[in-house]
């Protein structure tokens, strides 16, 4: 999956990471998230459970307010937001929060999923000389990539990377190995919960490098949310994992990519549910019910077409499970992390044949038990 190199600084270190450890059980009735929208902007939230309003900011186009909310039957939030831009949420108390938003972007007009986690004291040192999973969410170039980065003690990085655009369009290497760099510029913010780095040639745009005290780290750069956890032991699935996960996602369907780092299609954000056995079986279904897609997941490492020959993943990305799905008309590459209570989940459909002006649907989201 290859990095486009003017994201490069921040795109290999910008992971979210998560340790094994369990979310915090005594939940306070006020609560504080630092998040990443899909479409590159750091929003920051505070949820008081007693007045049941969600107050936000989106640090990176000045918009923000106060919502209020209801709690649904099924215990998602319905969002009252006067402005029309959060819509609704999910959320796992003093761990992790989802919400769709309808007016991101510089101009207030794109639809994002936003991936929050519980703001936290954070440093450079909990990272470094570790291996994480990653999967960077975006509204362009394919709307993902999947694979792996070693952050090593002093600040240099090493990637690893899939595209299932560039494997499709053969407009790039689908495989990527990136080349060391350095995060040592990051500053942390007094609140001691996020990092903030100035992206590569630029002085006005920045990146934000976030987390939580429990091992959850989370990166937002101007090509959208990078999210990741800490690799897991073995290849094989951990039967532990296993449970109904309630999920927001954002989807676009007859995409296409065009010049500039543009892309064109129709973006949604929906609501899903994935069920998934001790065995590893994956069923996906949307809200209405019907099944988006449904297989028995596979380790990375195991799948021949991504490791094991020269010039493909060059890490084995132990806890990253994958299937494919072929038809006369479509090819669908999906893709499943594992993180405590959460899960993440990507999607790439080429359809056939795919050719230079081909089109193309991706889904990506995160889900939480």
């Amino acid at each position: 999956m290859k990095l486009r190199t003017v994201f490069l600084l921040v795109d290999l270190l910008l992971l979210v990471s998560c340790s094994a450890t369990s979310p915090t059980t005594a939940v306070q009735s006020s609560r504080s998230y630092n998040g990443s929208a899909s479409v590159g902007d750091f929003l920051t939230f505070m949820i008081d459970a007693a007045a049941h309003t969600l107050t936000y900011a989106d640090v990176s186009n000045g918009d923000g307010g106060i919502v209020p909310y209801t709690v649904n039957a099924d215990g998602t939030y319905a969002l009252s937001d006067p402005k029309g831009n959060l819509i609704a949420a999910y959320e796992v108390p003093g761990y992790a929060l989802l919400v769709q938003a309808a007016k991101t972007g510089p101009n207030l007009d794109m639809p994002a999923l936003v991936t929050a986690v519980d703001s936290g004291q954070i440093s450079l040192a909990t990272w470094e000389g570790h291996t994480y999973n990653y999967m960077q969410f975006r509204t362009s170039s394919g709307g993902l990539e999947v694979g792996s980065v070693v952050v090593n003690v002093g600040g240099t990085v090493d990637n690893s990377s899939y595209s299932p655009y560039d494997a499709a369009s053969q407009n790039g290497l689908p495989f990527h190995a990136g080349t060391p760099v350095t995060v040592s510029q990051a500053q942390l913010d007094p609140s001691g919960t996020f990092f903030k780095v100035a992206e590569k040639n630029s002085t006005t745009r920045f990146d934000y490098i976030f987390g939580t005290a429990n091992g959850i780290f989370a990166v937002d750069s101007s090509n959208g949310a990078i999210l990741g956890l800490r690799q897991a032991a073995t290849k094989d699935f951990d039967p532990s994992f296993a449970g109904t996960y309630k999920a927001i996602f954002y989807q676009k369907t007859g995409a296409a990519a065009g010049m500039g780092n543009t892309e064109t299609g129709t973006a949604s954000l929906g609501n899903a549910t994935l069920v998934i056995n001790s065995s590893g079986h994956v069923t996906i279904s949307s809200a209405q019910g019907a099944i988006i897609a449904q297989a028995a997941l596979t380790p990375v490492a195991d799948t021949a077409y991504l490791y094991g020959s020269p010039g493909e993943l060059q890490d084995p990305c132990f806890g990253v499970f994958t299937f494919r799905l072929t038809s006369a008309n479509s090819q669908q590459d999906v893709f499943l992390t594992f993180m405590d209570r959460a899960l993440l989940f990507a999607s790439f459909r080429a359809n056939l044949p795919f050719g230079s002006s081909g089109t193309y649907d991706y889904l990506y989201g995160v889900g939480l038990k």
